[in-house]
C-alpha cells in the first residue's frame, strides 16, 4: 500500500509541474502579446492568432530595420563620395549626433582649387539658414558666387554645392580665413 500512497504523490507532483508549467507559458505569451501592437480587440483572438500575429510584426520590424540600414549605408557612401571628390581638402567638419530625422549635423568641405573654391554643405531639411550663412560669409570674404546647387538625399539630407571665384589677393590665406569661418559655423 505504501507504494500506491507513493505513486499518488508523484501524480501530484507532476500536475504541480505541469500547471506551473502552463502558467508560466500563459505569462509569457501575455508578455508577448502586451509588445505587439493590436489594430483588433484581443478579446476572441486565439493563441495561435496572437503568436501569429506576434511573429508576423517581429518580421515587418527586421525588414524595417533594414530598410534603414541601407538607407544608411546609402548616405554615407555618398557623403564618402563628396569628400574624396578633390584631394585638397581644407577642412571637413561634422558632429554624430543627428539621429532624429530631418535633424542633421551641418558638415562642411572646401575644396581650394587655386583661384576657385568648391564648397560642399551638407545639411538636414531643418539648415536652411546655415546654407544663408555660408553665402554670406563668402560675400563678406569677398569670393564671388558663380553657382550654387543642391540635391535632396532620402527626403532629408541636403547636399548643397557651391563654386566661387576668390580674387587674386585673397588666393590661399582668403581660403583659409573662409574655411575657418565656415567650420565655426557649422560648429556653433
Amino acid at each position: 500500500m505504501a507504494h500506491n500512497s507513493g505513486s499518488g504523490s508523484s501524480r501530484a507532483d507532476r500536475k504541480t509541474i505541469e500547471k506551473n508549467r502552463r502558467n508560466h507559458m500563459k505569462d509569457l505569451y501575455s508578455k508577448l502579446n502586451s509588445l505587439v501592437p493590436h489594430h483588433t480587440s484581443e478579446e476572441g483572438t486565439s493563441l495561435v492568432e496572437q503568436l501569429d500575429e506576434a511573429a508576423n510584426y517581429i518580421k515587418r520590424l527586421q525588414q524595417h530595420l533594414d530598410e534603414m540600414k541601407q538607407k544608411k549605408e546609402r548616405l554615407m557612401m555618398r557623403v564618402e563620395q563628396k569628400s574624396d571628390v578633390n584631394g585638397s581638402i581644407i577642412t571637413s567638419t561634422s558632429s554624430s549626433s543627428s539621429a532624429t530625422v530631418g535633424l542633421r549635423s551641418p558638415q562642411v568641405e572646401i575644396h581650394d582649387l587655386g583661384s576657385a573654391l568648391e564648397i560642399v554643405l551638407v545639411t538636414g531639411l531643418d539648415c536652411q539658414a546655415v546654407f544663408n550663412e555660408t553665402i554670406r560669409v563668402l560675400h563678406e570674404e569677398g569670393a564671388e558666387i558663380n553657382n550654387a546647387s543642391f540635391s535632396v538625399v532620402d527626403d532629408f539630407t541636403v547636399f548643397h554645392t557651391i563654386h566661387s571665384k576668390v580674387g587674386e589677393s585673397a588666393v590661399g590665406f582668403g581660403a583659409a580665413r573662409i574655411a575657418e569661418r565656415l567650420r565655426e559655423l557649422c560648429q556653433g
